[in-house]
């Protein structure tokens, strides 16, 4: 089963976009690609400290050197902000990538994911609502697919036993974003995204975690004793496709049945789409090519699966090749090395140039 047709080519030269969460690892590229295409960004960030600010700013200080980029400094889950951020700017569309992240700190802080992805989202919602946003693209996760083990993962397959109150928040934001597509015509899209990697990644993602060990001579923790397969996707083919599909604004399908509903799509005007490579590797090969690219060896201590993790995941990406005309094809062996080349840029050479810096002020105290 699949929609039908549901996305009509509506593109315009040049909009005003809002692009939530463009501190972050996909919200920088998105903004950049947006910007790179003669679009107006306005990036929007609360720039927290889960993780190092610093590689957040240095993020931004590349998206501050596009005359179309404005920055602000604000919290999704600030209404009051929202509202007159929405009142003010009227944006053509959003692109809402903005979230509290991460499987395994959902056990540790589950508040923050009710106030960043629930509450951060609802006041994206009523800005769109309430503004004449033409379309709105946000951020789900291949996460909402939680204990389903059948393979590969398709849209149209219900997923309703999220593992982690992280991947409960995003299964949430689809129904959200579902209910304002019924009640007020918001046109929306979703995107699943599976397991992204790639230049300027988080720190708490594996590949970082991983290189910065390997290169340091420190052990890396490999859960599930490596034994798990991911649909690992490079950041350059995450960002084509939220590109593709935020000029195709979502329709509502004629074709949809109540009495069998496809929760893919709707009577209303909306969407979900995965966005993987279609290709599961498994983790351990994954390292291989890391190291390889490192030319260093790691140091593996395995450990058990982490609660809120799952065995595999595998996109079925038929619909978004279909509808959009895309599938997602960096290999990993090209991926992994374009992170590498800019991981020994940013941290090797940037630490090595620190402690030059370090050495010579000594010197001319001495």
């Amino acid at each position: 089963m699949r929609c039908g047709d549901l996305a009509s080519v509506y593109f315009r030269s040049k909009m005003k976009l809002l692009v939530t969460g463009a501190a972050g690892f996909i919200g920088s590229f998105t903004a950049q690609r947006l910007l790179d295409r003669g679009h107006e960004v306005l990036g929007l960030d609360n720039l927290n400290d889960y993780y190092d600010v610093s590689l957040k700013q240095a993020r931004l200080e590349r998206l501050r050197a596009n005359r179309g980029f404005k920055f602000v400094h604000s919290d999704l889950a600030d209404r009051a902000a929202i509202e007159a951020l929405f009142a003010s700017e009227k944006f053509a569309r959003v692109v809402h990538l903005g979230a509290q992240a991460g499987v395994r700190h959902s056990i540790l802080d589950p508040h923050s994911y009710i106030q960043s992805n629930i509450v951060g989202t609802l006041n994206v919602l009523e800005g769109c609502r309430h503004h004449g946003v033409e379309h709105l693209v946000y951020a789900s996760s291949s996460s909402v697919y939680g204990a389903s083990t059948k393979l590969p993962y398709s849209e149209h397959d219900v997923a309703s036993h999220p593992v982690s109150l992280y991947a409960a928040s995003k299964r949430a934001n689809e129904l959200m974003a579902h209910s304002y597509s019924s009640m007020f015509r918001l046109p929306t899209t979703g995107l699943r995204f599976f397991t992204v990697y790639g230049p300027w990644s988080r720190p708490d993602m594996a590949l970082l975690k991983f290189a910065r060990a390997i290169q340091d001579g420190q052990p890396i923790e490999v859960f599930n004793h490596g034994q798990h397969k991911r649909d690992f996707t490079y950041i350059d083919d995450i960002v084509e496709g939220i590109v593709r599909v935020l000029d195709r604004v979502a329709q509502p399908d004629p074709r949809w049945n109540s009495a069998m509903p496809d929760p893919a799509c709707g009577g209303a005007p909306y969407r979900l789409y995965n966005i993987g490579s279609n290709r599961p590797i498994e983790l351990l090969r994954y390292i291989e090519v890391l190291e390889d690219c490192l030319g260093r060896k790691a140091d593996k201590r395995f450990l058990p699966k982490q609660p809120g993790d799952v065995a595999d995941t595998f996109a079925d990406v038929r619909d978004l090749e279909e509808d959009i005309g895309y599938k997602p094809n960096t290999p990993i062996e090209v991926g992994v090395r374009n992170f590498v080349d800019w991981f020994r840029d940013y941290y090797c050479a940037g630490r090595q140039a620190s402690s030059v810096a370090r050495r010579s002020a000594v010197l001319r105290r001495s």
